[in-house]
């Protein structure tokens, strides 16, 4: 069992930047994902990281905007948001990637972003 937790959500008016970080227990590196979910809308993927933070992969609507990257000496992933728009605002959940699926999900932390 792998727990997950996100911190770092707020409001941010458009235009501006937040960091989230997801913490994990223990002291094994797992790639990571970052995901979204919108009022009424399904989770959708937002970046990933791999163990070493070599290698990132971000969704198109974030592109440009968006960095994940990783302190393992701290088991932390971070997800820095910059030019926020309203259209980011959901709740936002780190996963553990396990055999090729994202395993453990945390609990979610909110991001509103006003117009």
């Amino acid at each position: 069992q792998v727990h997950v937790t996100e911190s770092g959500g707020g409001l941010a008016q458009a235009g501006g930047s937040l960091r989230l970080s997801c913490g994990t227990s223990g002291h094994t590196t797992y790639p990571m994902g970052w995901f979204r979910q919108a009022p009424g809308k399904e989770r959708d993927f937002v970046a990933h990281i791999t163990r070493s933070g070599a290698e990132t992969s971000y969704a198109d609507s974030v592109k440009g905007r968006f960095t994940v990257y990783r302190d393992n000496a701290r088991n932390t992933v971070y997800l820095q948001m910059n030019n926020l728009r309203p259209e980011d605002t959901a709740v936002y959940y780190c996963a553990v990637m396990r055999f090729g699926r994202y395993e453990y999900w945390g609990q979610g932390t909110q991001v509103a972003v006003s117009s």
